[in-house]
């Protein structure tokens, strides 16, 4: 079994009568990385905030290798690293005195492997960070990090300002940690870098969790797209089940595209095999399918989105 080394159970906070945070409960486990997913104003920076001790729940419980996350801030800090997706420097320090700083403040040093750090995501540390982009903010922040021994580390929308090679670099070290055995939370909005490294993964809507698991497990509510042609008469199939959006083709006789819920594929095969298939090409769901799905349904009940 896996050793739990974050965990949060009904997750509440309020500021006053709004409430951010409404039910919050997912793990993560000893050398996995979790995918905290949602649109801006879903709650994942709260949550996070909260688990770093900066908030203070209203409600629920959150701990981190054992500890509460409010009363045991400063010993939880000494075993974790942390990259917000905003990051503020000392504009008259350079990037390399930060960098210090930063590993300094959590009892680590300058290694050859910050060195490396640095040579990789092109960070020039001579120049003052007053004079950086976000993007260089950003690089001197994630730097330390990685050149940080910890065991859980936490991403808030970190590539943001990255350019793509940049966030190659991040993910590449991220999968490094995980081989590790280090402990990763990653909140993104980025969904090709979540489905690319997280092995789970959490959606939050309006401040609740409405979905965690695996994206094989959840692949199940998530539609494939599919196209096919037959040797003979191809019927309507828009009335069968699971099937979505039939399409007849224009200009190829018996042949048609549909998008199919992903657990009723077994069953369209059967009523495809009898009629001789030509071509058969189906794309599998992405994370970004799920991501939709999940908020095409809050768009047609109350279509109200936390701000």
């Amino acid at each position: 079994m896996s050793k739990t080394v974050l965990s949060i159970n009904h997750l509440q906070k309020k500021f006053g009568k709004f409430e951010a945070l409404k039910d919050i409960t997912f793990n993560v486990n000893k050398g996995e990385v979790f995918g905290f997913i949602g649109p801006n104003g879903a709650g994942k920076s709260t949550t996070i905030r909260t688990l770093l001790g900066i908030l203070r729940s209203s409600g629920g419980s959150a701990t981190i290798f054992g500890k509460d996350v409010w009363q045991d801030s400063v010993s939880i800090h000494e075993r974790l690293a942390y990259v917000p997706g905003d990051v503020y420097l000392w504009p008259n320090l350079t990037g390399g005195e930060i960098i210090d700083l930063f590993l300094k403040l959590n009892h680590q040093k300058h290694t050859g492997h910050t060195d490396e750090l640095i040579k990789e995501f092109e960070l020039d540390p001579s120049k003052k960070a007053r004079t950086y982009s976000k993007g260089n903010r950003q690089k001197v922040a994630l730097i330390a990090a990685f050149s940080t021994d910890a065991d859980l580390y936490i991403f808030d929308e970190p590539t943001s300002g990255l350019d793509p090679l940049n966030e190659e670099i991040f993910q590449k070290h991220v999968l490094a940690l995980k081989n590790n055995g280090k402990s990763i939370l990653l909140s993104s909005h980025i969904l090709s870098e979540v489905e690319r490294m997280c092995d789970r993964i959490g959606i939050i809507r309006e401040g609740r969790i409405i979905e965690t698991g695996t994206l094989t497990e959840m692949r199940h509510l998530t539609r494939t797209l599919v196209t096919v042609q037959t040797r003979k008469p191809l019927p309507d199939l828009s009335t069968s089940e699971g099937v979505h959006s039939f399409k007849n083709s224009d200009n190829v006789a018996n042949k048609a595209s549909f998008s199919m819920d992903s657990d009723k594929m077994a069953q369209l095969m059967l009523t495809l095999a009898p009629l001789e298939i030509i071509g058969l090409q189906s794309t599998p769901p992405t994370l970004e399918d799920l991501f939709l799905r999940y908020y095409q349904k809050d768009e047609q009940g109350d279509g109200q989105n936390e701000a």
